[in-house]
């Protein structure tokens, strides 16, 4: 059996077959996001309504400006700003994503009020498998093919298993929110959630390794994917912000 062919064993009658990914996505739903927002916002204290004329302005002209507030941690002027995502990811990276909490919002699919898709995490063969040493001094390296092999197809056996129990307790009339509790925190979650860039600031410092942190972090290697696709979205939304972000150790203010 390859390993992205359904178990016919396994399998309910009912419903869409189990199916298996190694990627992520993020998608900008909607923004209200510009450099002349962290601007107008700063030069409020000083300039009062006068600040208003920023929004007419080339914000290029005042980077210097941003790299003060980025630098000496005057973070406020950088909340006047809004993204919203819709991102499709692992149950598993969604709580961990919750965990940031200042600065978000999110609403995330229900398994109370959905059927939910048999869509199943599995890691690509560039995901470092193996954890060497203790905890705050590990490390992740490569595994072996057959140990890729074997994560492949212990997983897509188990969420086999897993959804074939889900599909026998609602065809058997159990409610959606019961039925659920069979299912592995590797089924994929839909979401959205919105934030501000001092908010994504924070969690960019703490979700991703970059060469250029200050603050060295150990993201797990899926938050990580979300993050750098989210990066990657605000780096075109505002690219003075981002410039003076990195240029000041990727250390939100």
């Amino acid at each position: 059996m390859s390993p992205s062919t359904p178990d016919e064993s396994v399998q309910s009658p009912e419903g869409p077959a189990p199916s298996f990914r190694s990627e992520v996505t993020v998608e900008l739903v909607k923004h209200s996001a510009a450099d002349s927002d962290v601007l107008w916002a700063a030069r409020v204290s000083t300039a009062g309504e006068q600040s208003l004329e920023e929004l007419q302005k080339d914000p290029e002209r005042s980077k210097g400006l941003i790299n003060f507030l980025m630098r000496d941690r005057h973070g406020s002027p950088f909340e006047h700003n809004s993204m919203t995502f819709f991102i499709s990811a692992p149950i598993f990276v969604f709580r961990e994503f919750m965990r940031h909490r200042v600065g978000w919002s999110y609403n995330e699919e229900s398994g109370r009020y959905r059927q939910l898709e048999p869509t199943f995490y599995v890691p690509s063969e560039s995901r470092k498998l193996v954890q060497q040493g203790r905890p705050g001094k590990y490390e992740f390296v490569a595994g072996t093919p057959e140990q890729h092999a074997l994560a492949t197809k212990t997983m897509e056996e188990s969420y086999r298993q897993a959804y074939a129990a889900y599909q026998e307790m609602l065809a058997a009339g159990v409610a959606r929110e019961v039925a659920r509790s069979v299912l592995p925190v590797g089924l994929f979650s839909s979401m959205y959630a919105t934030c501000n860039a001092r908010s994504l600031m924070h969690f960019l410092g703490l979700r991703t390794q970059h060469e250029l942190a200050a603050v060295p972090s150990f993201p797990q290697r899926e938050i990580e994917m979300v993050g750098e696709l989210m990066e990657a979205h605000w780096a075109r939304l505002m690219p003075l912000t981002y410039a003076a972000f990195n240029a000041n150790g990727r250390i939100a203010p």
